[in-house]
């Protein structure tokens, strides 16, 4: 089955040799975002909410490229360098998604790139 590369200004460049997502039928494969600006390509300024944001916003644009949204998240993975933003992160979720939820996994790291505090993946299914 062919593969279709997904990419968007609209959310951060690749930062290393990846692509910001994979399409494989109807199956979305989105690479990890953290809480870059995409247009400046800097960590977003500001408190751990607005960290979070970002991320869903990046993610949000790669799945409109990919021709679908958040809605059509199957997996969502969220990586945190402090377990106690846990419950922000389902605060905000909440802004973003409507039940039914997807599968989820929260992780604690010691560390992410660009000594991000968030990163989060996911899979969509758009068919």
């Amino acid at each position: 089955m062919a593969r279709e590369i997904i990419q968007t200004d609209k959310a951060p460049k690749a930062i290393g040799t990846y692509s910001q997502a994979v399409k494989v039928g109807t199956t979305v494969y989105m690479s990890g975002q953290i809480p870059l600006v995409p247009e400046t390509m800097a960590m977003v300024a500001g408190e751990m909410e607005a960290q979070i944001r970002r991320v869903f916003d990046n993610l949000q644009a790669v799945a409109e490229a990919a021709g679908g949204s958040l809605q059509d998240v199957a997996k969502l993975n969220i990586f945190l360098t402090d377990l106690s933003h846990f419950a922000l992160v389902n605060q905000v979720m909440a802004d973003y998604f409507q039940q039914p939820y997807p599968a989820r996994a929260a992780i604690g790291v010691a560390s992410l790139p660009k000594d991000a505090a968030v990163e989060m993946d996911a899979v969509l299914e758009l068919g």
